[in-house]
């Protein structure tokens, strides 16, 4: 499979160090207008291609990644659309909010477009990717796509609308939860244990809790009951989440950015 990737920021940066830890693809190209960044990959990774031509960039590639900020897509899909071949080439944007419709709007011909949104944590395959095909988009496109990004961490297949709700869940999510472990580590401190204390401590648990919950299957509440005795300690903690709107302000912050 030959990807080229354009914009090497801070999200294209995860997913082109994602695939290029993989060794899963035939050739990887990267374009991006910072030397210096482009410098940075091909030291670390001598086999991928560098360009700041993104036109250079796309020829010959199977699949064609668009990792840039969504005001400037229209920029760059008039510099690179006629040098796209849409009978042969998947478009993906990696755009929030720059859907398939958008992508065909601005091309200004049908292809094979989709529209997927996944979080930094590829650099490390732990991304959470959803997936979104365009209305003529082939299957056989779909499980390409899908391919490639079940090797930055796990996907989803979902219709259009749902990628701006698994947006908030799990690219902004990460910096949600993110919040919670420096609020964790803050009371660690409060309550006697050094900084880097705190953080081993608020980063073990988060992953005990994570895998818990994959190796058991159980929903949260099942978990939660494992550890709440009557009259104990625990159940003080959860009541003082709730007490505080907890639930509510964690929803209402997945549900901003849609507004």
């Amino acid at each position: 499979m030959k990807v080229s990737v354009i914009g090497a920021g801070n999200m294209g940066g995860a997913l082109i160090h994602g695939w290029a830890k993989s060794g899963k693809l035939t050739q990887l190209t990267i374009s991006d207008k910072n030397e210096a960044l482009l410098t940075s990959f091909k030291e670390k990774y001598p086999s991928i291609t560098t360009t700041t031509d993104n036109v250079a960039a796309v020829k010959g590639a199977d699949i064609v990644v668009i990792v840039v900020k969504p005001w400037l897509m229209p920029v760059v899909l008039d510099e690179i659309s006629s040098a796209l071949d849409l009978d042969k080439q998947i478009i993906v944007s990696d755009a929030a909010n720059f859907t398939t419709e958008k992508l065909e709007k601005e091309i200004g011909a049908p292809g094979q477009y989709c529209y997927v949104i996944p979080n930094i944590a590829a650099e490390f395959g732990a991304s959470m990717s959803f997936i979104a095909k365009g209305s003529v988009t082939s299957n056989e496109s779909l499980a390409q796509v899908q391919e490639l990004y079940n090797l930055c961490g796990d996907t989803l297949v979902v219709t259009e609308n749902l990628v701006g709700p698994g947006m908030m869940m799990a690219s902004c999510g990460i910096a949600y939860v993110m919040r919670y472990i420096r609020a964790q580590m803050e009371g660690g401190c409060e309550m006697g244990f050094y900084p880097q204390q705190a953080k081993q401590i608020a980063l073990q648990t988060m992953q005990g809790a994570v895998s818990l919950l994959k190796e058991t299957g159980w929903h949260p509440e099942e978990a939660i009951d494992k550890v709440t005795t009557p009259g104990g300690v625990t159940i003080k903690g959860l009541n003082e989440l709730d007490h505080a709107g907890f639930n509510s302000a964690v929803i209402r912050s997945l549900k901003a950015g849609l507004k």
